[in-house]
């Protein structure tokens, strides 16, 4: 069985990449050193000032590479180390959590529960029993009712319609016909409708 390496924790990995000071050492001093080597170009006018400070623009590029990967992976562990903090915390408050919710419960107590609830259902069922009145009106069927009443309001309208109102109505009172003809208008000739 082969042993595990151990290696430097997350926390330690990350203080490490921080501290790379060599690095940012190395990018400095080209930095410098290419302004110089700018300088010396141009007052000069060589092209050997010019090839080192291409040189000096790579290693540059090449540092400035090599430091965002380790800000990358510096990053990267940070990251994961949060997450596994997270879902740690997670795991254990959630766990803990259930079982607290839990501690009081348990199958034979659901099953008292459910037990007490049905027996008063079975009280309501009493209860709704001993209320209900005694003697005449318990056997009677609400549409049979509803049924007979619906037949004597048709028997009462069929007996109005053959026999008509018993209540009459007063007599009109309206004034009577003349029977004399009414006198011509002056100026009218006299004619009269018969």
């Amino acid at each position: 069985m082969r042993k595990k390496d151990k290696g430097p924790t997350p926390e330690q990995a990350i203080q490490k990449l921080r501290r790379q000071k060599i690095l940012k050492k190395k990018q400095e001093f080209p930095e410098q050193k290419l302004q110089q080597e700018l300088q010396a170009a141009k007052k000069h006018g060589n092209k050997r000032g010019l090839r080192r400070k291409k040189r000096l623009e790579q290693q540059l590029a090449q540092t400035d590479r090599t430091l965002s990967t380790l800000e990358f992976q510096r990053e990267a562990i940070e990251n994961a180390t949060t997450s596994t903090e997270v879902f740690r915390n997670m795991r254990e408050l959630a766990a803990q959590g259930t079982k607290k919710a839990y501690q009081d419960m348990d199958f034979d107590k659901v099953d008292e529960l459910m037990a007490d609830i049905t027996e008063q259902d079975v009280a309501q069922q009493m209860s709704d029993a001993i209320s209900r009145p005694l003697g005449f009106g318990d056997d009677v069927d609400e549409d049979e009712l509803l049924e007979e009443l619906q037949e004597l309001e048709q028997e009462e309208l069929a007996r109005e319609l053959l026999n008509g109102d018993k209540e009459e109505e007063p007599p009109v009172n309206l004034p009577s016909v003349p029977s004399t003809h009414p006198p011509a208008a002056p100026g009218a000739q006299g004619y009269y409708l018969s």
